[in-house]
């Protein structure tokens, strides 16, 4: 085993150099390989096959690097290294890989300004006044496309992203359209990278996999290209992509995986630094990702790594930003590095991430950057579990209801993530501490491409309820997480009540569909006419959000002092907020949950109030004008009430 504080303190590289670096005249490869004893640079014609055009010997260089440059146009020429150590010589892809062939088999070396498309050097990524500005939809690349619905051309592809004009058979708009039409402002994008469990040889078998199977980090996934064996389209067809979304109002997310890779012994970081990359509990690899190892962020070269690697994907391709899978195993103060050098790029970059591991990281509990050490990493956001299990029920136990669903007593649970998991007088007394300094901490959600939708959810935890009852308690959920603080998050397709049907004896709702088919994971476009209520709500709620800076305050000072609980009865939650700031058009906004299946009174301060959200409409226009005083609410709804 290495001495990994020996190699940090001895070999820790901090040029900017690693990878190849291209220019017309010449390329420069830079690898850092500190405990190998040979390595060579092998170049080729192609991305696959037998095309073999040299091999140059690399000079070992400044701490632990190898070195060579060519001193030629290797613009489109692919690479790898062959590394040495004893007996044993491996022929890896470069860890720090900006494309690749097919399968990411070999490193590509490629101007990429080449492969702007038009307008690209004027392209910029979506301004916020602050993160919780944003509403994030959550979508895998071929979920948009895949289904014949979607009218979509380019299935499965970052083409089939850009489209425009598409229909389903209703007339109704699909694809980009749709997500314009929504009032999104951010679309999250599962993993994108290079990963192992789609063979891009064989794409006419429509194979299906989410991506968190990580082969190489800063390379795209060519099976969303339309041609995975020429490494520079990938790159042209993403930044279309990106492009396009950016042209309407629309900013993109990526889903990173930098916690574990696809195989652990064999891996190119493996390969290239044995003992380096990964964190060791003995002589084992240790394995808090639950998928054969877990990478360690305070390595020093990995930290850089990922920083490195992140940095490229914000500037080659003008990311908006960044969601860490996985988070806890990576430590705080990688984390906080990494939004600096992000921030540094684009101070509007959303960074948030999963505040757990699947099992105990080898790091101190104070140095993992889990959701209960929020409070050290000011600029990162957490997904908030608590609003998750709080409104529809434990995210594990599929029959379990939460407070929308049937479960009493769930009332502080609700306000604690109304306030976004702030510090707040009124909000989850002598239960859970407050975890997020701010409300830009918590990304509020009830439904993601993990575990049941939400509409599967609340058919299984409520089988005996009509459709009506749980459309009902669909439209209560998420009038919670659009009028909540904090950062607005949804699964593509909760809009249209989305379903995942088993393909598993036995069960009838699919809750893991990682490597499920098409016909499984992609979006059933004739649902948006059959549900269109549904749409037309959420909808509503999102136009009302982005209307009323009351609804998304930052500082926790601000929600302390302007929303205030009301004393309501049993299943009930109630609040005001007087406005933040002049240019707030309503100067009290009064907002009521009633969780019950009966309608209930509940006392609202005096004046005349008008109605913006009740239980089947929602919007910035005004429903009706009641008076103040004792009112009643609908079972199982919510009512948004505003002063002027």
């Amino acid at each position: 085993m290495i001495d990994v504080k020996k190699i940090d303190q001895m070999y820790y590289y901090e040029g900017k150099d690693l990878g190849a670096v291209y220019s017309k005249e010449s390329t420069s490869f830079r690898v850092w390989a500190p405990t190998a004893e040979v390595v060579k640079l092998c170049l080729y014609e192609k991305g696959d096959g037998d095309c073999l055009i040299e091999t140059i010997p690399m000079m070992l260089d400044v701490k632990g690097t190898w070195y060579t440059k060519v001193d030629r146009d290797l613009n489109g020429i692919y690479y790898t290294y062959k590394v040495k150590f004893q007996n044993v010589e491996n022929e890896v892809v470069d860890v720090y890989a900006k494309t690749a062939g097919v399968n990411g088999q070999r490193a590509m070396v490629l101007d990429f300004t080449s492969m702007n498309p038009d307008g690209w050097n004027e392209d910029r990524p979506i301004a916020l006044k602050k993160n919780t500005d944003a509403i994030i939809y959550e979508l895998h690349v071929r979920d948009l496309s895949s289904d014949a619905s979607a009218g979509i051309k380019n299935k499965y592809t970052f083409k089939g992203l850009t489209e425009t004009g598409t229909k389903s058979p209703d007339g109704l708009a699909t694809g980009l359209d749709h997500i314009k039409e929504l009032g999104v402002t951010h679309v999250h994008l599962l993993p994108l990278h290079e990963f192992g469990s789609v063979d891009e040889t064989c794409l006419e078998e429509n194979q299906f996999n989410w991506g968190y199977d990580p082969v190489s980090y800063s390379v795209l996934e060519g099976s969303y290209s339309s041609d995975p064996y020429h490494g520079e389209v990938r790159v042209k067809e993403f930044k279309e992509v990106v492009q396009a979304f950016h042209n309407n109002g629309i900013g993109v997310v990526m889903d990173v995986v930098y916690n574990h890779t696809f195989k652990t012994e064999d891996s190119y970081f493996e390969m290239t630094v044995p003992g380096y990359y990964y964190r060791m509990k003995g002589d084992e690899f240790a394995d808090a990702s639950k998928c054969g190892n877990e990478t360690a962020s305070d390595h020093l070269m990995m930290r850089k790594f990922m920083i490195d690697s992140l940095c490229h994907w914000a500037k080659e391709y003008h990311i908006d930003g960044f969601r860490f899978d996985l988070m806890a195993i990576h430590d705080v103060d990688t984390m906080n590095e990494i939004a600096k050098a992000l921030r540094a790029i684009n101070p509007n970059m959303l960074i948030y991430g999963e505040g757990w591991a699947a099992d105990v990281v080898q790091l101190p509990e104070d140095k993992t950057a889990k959701k209960a050490n929020a409070g050290l990493m000011p600029q990162i956001a957490m997904f908030n579990d608590n609003i998750r299990d709080g409104v529809k029920g434990h995210v594990f136990y599929e029959e379990k209801q939460g407070f929308v669903n049937g479960m009493q007593g769930m009332e502080e649970e609700i306000k604690f993530s109304v306030v976004a998991a702030t510090k707040h007088p009124q909000a989850m007394k002598g239960k859970e501490p407050a975890w997020a300094l701010h409300a830009g901490q918590s990304v509020n959600y009830i439904s993601a491409h993990d575990d049941l939708t939400l509409w599967d959810k609340l058919a299984i935890s409520n089988p005996d309820a009509t459709i009506e009852e749980r459309k009902a308690m669909n439209r209560l959920g998420a009038a919670i997480v659009y009028t909540a603080q904090g950062i607005p998050f949804m699964q593509a397709g909760e809009e249209m009540l989305r379903t995942k049907p088993a393909i598993t004896p036995g069960r009838k709702y699919n809750n893991d569909s990682y490597n499920s088919p098409d016909s499984v994971n992609s979006l059933k476009w004739g649902q948006k006419k059959e549900y269109k209520d549904i749409l037309e709500y959420y909808k509503g709620l999102i136009a009302f959000r982005k209307e009323h800076g009351a609804l998304r305050m930052l500082q926790s000072e601000d929600i302390q002092k302007n929303l205030i609980f009301m004393e309501t009865s049993d299943n009930v939650v109630a609040y005001t907020i007087t406005k933040p700031d002049n240019s707030e058009a309503l100067e009290v906004i009064c907002i009521i949950y009633n969780a019950n299946p009966t309608e209930t009174q509940v006392t609202i301060p005096e004046g005349n109030w008008s109605v913006y959200v009740n239980k089947e409409l929602a919007g910035t226009k005004e429903i009706e004008v009641i008076t103040g005083g004792t009112i009643t609410v609908p079972g199982i709804s919510a009512l948004v009430l505003g002063k002027k």
